[in-house]
């Protein structure tokens, strides 16, 4: 959440950052108001409560029962008050840094840069699901008769190309000199410490789900049991972020870097009609996400670590791909500041090909750390929180499928993975 002084202070401010996220700015005026009231009646609370001290010693005890009473009272109206506001402050997203694009949604994304070679085939490319279906490497039917729709088996050698992609990642990400390399290419001021590996909880208290910031708007594509009161995880960051809620870190021991493993849950609750068929747009899909706990004067070198980090996992996969600085406006909640990659898929809009979203980065600057109360020493400040993916797998399966297809309807193994695939084809 936002810096109650900040929004006491430069309100104005406020609402044109929120504003830019297309968040009503009348909801600055709708927390100061209950900021101001909840204030008003605070300090009445306490001095009603040193009013009752003064007479108890001085033993007038009949004054005493009259101020006892009324603080009753007043003390009654606080918890509901407390609440209020701040549901008004968690309403309130974070604001996006200035050099972040101006723009409603999407189409004001900006591109950086597209790198790799689109590849070129002598035949008409297929899509993932054709050669997938061919080769028995997906089975959407089957899974759809067990699960229903929006679901799908990985069989035979598509397994092993998900623990290859994994094994890539961890391997990657938790040697020093990699990252150190990244660092010294970007001209980061950061330390080169690797990524410890953890592999979380998917399932998660409802106050750890709230800290994260994806309630207030978003919260309908979070799958929740009523009966257990948890709530299942639509990315790792969602478990790895609370993992330090209420502690403080040792400045000294920053930045604290983790690389998790696992599985995700979403409802998909607004995409219906997009993409149903095949494995794009999942309930339940694997995936390898970065998490950055970090003092603030690091977090933006540490951002661009992150999206480094993407860029040589794509490339070692020689997969073709572009990135993006996300717009305010397609910004979620607790985003100050956010970039995409997209990978080119030759085999969509039935052989045109098109670009489609397999990574995110981004800044939550201090947003999150409030929310769940995670500072440093000796300042006492809050950190700040970064998360980007490795790989969903699922879409990087999909990339692999389609641009290393070839016309005989087999898949080339992208040399990065044959070590630990142990084929350099996949045929049937």
């Amino acid at each position: 959440m936002l810096d109650v002084e900040l929004i006491r202070r430069e309100p104005e401010k406020v609402k044109a950052g929120i504003s830019k996220k297309n968040a009503d700015p009348a909801l600055v005026d709708k927390f100061l108001e209950l900021d101001k009231t909840w204030r008003e009646r605070t300090k009445n609370v306490d001095e009603l409560r040193a009013k009752l001290n003064q007479l108890s010693r001085e033993r007038k005890i009949d004054e005493a029962k009259l101020v006892k009473e009324k603080l009753k009272g007043v003390e009654s109206e606080l918890p509901e008050m407390e609440s209020k506001r701040l549901s008004a402050l968690k309403a309130l997203p974070n604001l996006p840094l200035p050099d972040v694009p101006e723009g409603k949604n999407e189409t004001f994304n900006k591109t950086l840069r597209e790198v790799g070679k689109k590849p070129v085939f002598d035949f008409p490319p297929r899509d993932y699901i054709e050669i997938g279906q061919k080769l028995d490497l997906i089975d959407t039917e089957r899974a759809a008769k067990v699960s229903g729709s929006r679901f799908g088996y990985l069989k035979h050698e598509a397994p092993l190309l998900e623990f290859a992609l994994i094994q890539l990642v961890l391997n990657f990400v938790t040697n020093e000199k990699n990252i150190q390399k990244i660092i010294k290419e970007n001209k980061l001021s950061i330390a080169p410490k690797p990524f410890i590996p953890v592999v979380p909880p998917v399932l998660i208290k409802p106050e750890s789900m709230e800290a994260m910031g994806y309630m207030e708007r978003g919260g309908e594509e979070i799958y929740y049991l009523e009966k257990d009161k948890l709530y299942l995880v639509g990315t790792s960051e969602q478990s790895v972020g609370p993992m330090h809620m209420n502690e403080s870190f040792n400045k000294a021991a920053l930045p604290h870097r983790h690389i998790s493993f696992s599985t995700c849950f979403r409802r998909e609750a607004g995409s219906y009609g997009k993409d149903t068929k095949g494995i794009l747009r999942v309930h339940q899909f694997d995936k390898l996400e970065m998490f950055i706990t970090c003092a603030p004067e690091t977090s933006g070198d540490e951002h661009k670590l992150l999206l480094g980090i993407e860029e040589k996992l794509m490339q070692a996969l020689e997969l073709p791909y572009r990135v993006l600085s996300i717009a305010a406006g397609d910004l979620g909640d607790p985003a100050a500041a956010k970039y995409d990659i997209e990978v080119w898929l030759p085999g969509q809009k039935e052989g045109a090909g098109e670009y489609r979203e397999t990574h995110s980065a981004s800044n939550t600057t201090d947003y999150q750390a409030r929310r769940l109360n995670v500072k440093y020493k000796p300042e006492g400040k809050f950190v700040h929180m970064l998360n980007g993916t490795a790989f969903a797998i699922g879409r990087i399966l999909i990339a692999i499928i389609e641009n290393y297809q070839t016309k005989k309807g087999t898949i080339k193994v992208p040399k990065a993975l044959r070590k630990y695939v142990g084929l350099k084809e996949i045929v049937r």
